[in-house]
């Protein structure tokens, strides 16, 4: 069974970074997309981000330029580097891959 466990979430400052991880188990990782979501408060879950199992990224306009999706196979291990965070960016953040999702974990952005 697939676990995918995210952590890097917190309270930061708006214009701050964070960066946001997802281990996965499984051996097949390496050979699934990886995708990020997010859910506001209040919001429908939304999708953030994925990485195709090339590396290739794609991202909501909502964060295009701001957010960075990358994975380290090796690792088993899916990143979203998160930079010139706003409030509007709080929410909770979650890995989905390899048909299950994670838990989550709240990022939230102060004014």
């Amino acid at each position: 069974q697939v676990q995918l466990v995210e952590s890097g979430g917190g309270l930061v400052q708006a214009g701050g970074s964070l960066r946001l991880s997802c281990a996965a188990s499984g051996s097949i990782f390496s050979i699934n997309a990886m995708d990020w979501y997010r859910q506001g408060p209040g919001k429908q879950r939304e999708w953030v981000a994925t990485i195709s199992s090339g590396g290739i990224p794609n991202y909501a306009d909502s964060v295009k330029g701001r957010f960075t999706i990358s994975r380290d196979n090796a690792k088993k291990t899916v990143y979203l580097q998160m930079n010139s965070l706003k409030p509007e960016d709080t929410a909770v953040y979650y890995c989905r891959g390899m048909g299950s999702w994670g838990k989550g974990t709240l990022v939230t952005v102060s004014s």
